[in-house]
């Protein structure tokens, strides 16, 4: 089902702080800054060898990260796997009785379909994004 990690989603409190942070420490200096006011979110996107790192912010309390921020604090939110027809891959999880947050796909970013497997999911405790990129684009 999985082709590959797609992306790492970390939860921080200030999108620019965090980006400074990784560029300081680890020296990831090419950083692509997304707005998405709709979701009340601030995103900071760096790739690492085919991977993407996603910084989330929380623009106000409306955001569904706001929740895990303050429940939780900063850290680790969700790993995102590539797979190659999501429609195909939550039929499948369906049908083995997976818990699922969505029963269908929603657009991400980079023109990407979405969709999130439910984090208590066989007791793992860690949120899993399932992500189709266009099939034109086809990389991260």
């Amino acid at each position: 089902m999985f082709s590959q990690i797609d992306h790492i989603g970390f939860v921080v409190s200030d999108v620019e702080a965090a980006i400074a942070f990784y560029s300081a420490a680890f020296a990831l200096t090419e950083w692509e800054r997304i707005a998405l006011p709709e979701r009340h979110a601030a995103i900071g996107v760096a790739r690492l060898n085919g991977i993407l790192l996603e910084l989330i912010a929380p623009t106000s309390e409306e955001a569904s990260f706001a929740r895990f921020l303050r429940e939780k604090g900063p850290g680790l939110h969700h790993i995102a796997y590539r797979v190659e027809h999501i429609a195909t891959a939550l039929a499948e999880l369906m049908a083995r009785g997976v818990p699922l947050i969505d029963k269908e796909a929603r657009p991400g970013i980079h023109n990407t379909l979405v969709a999130f497997v439910h984090p208590k999911a066989g007791g793992q405790g860690v949120l899993v994004e399932l992500v189709e990129h266009p099939k034109e684009g086809g990389g991260v």
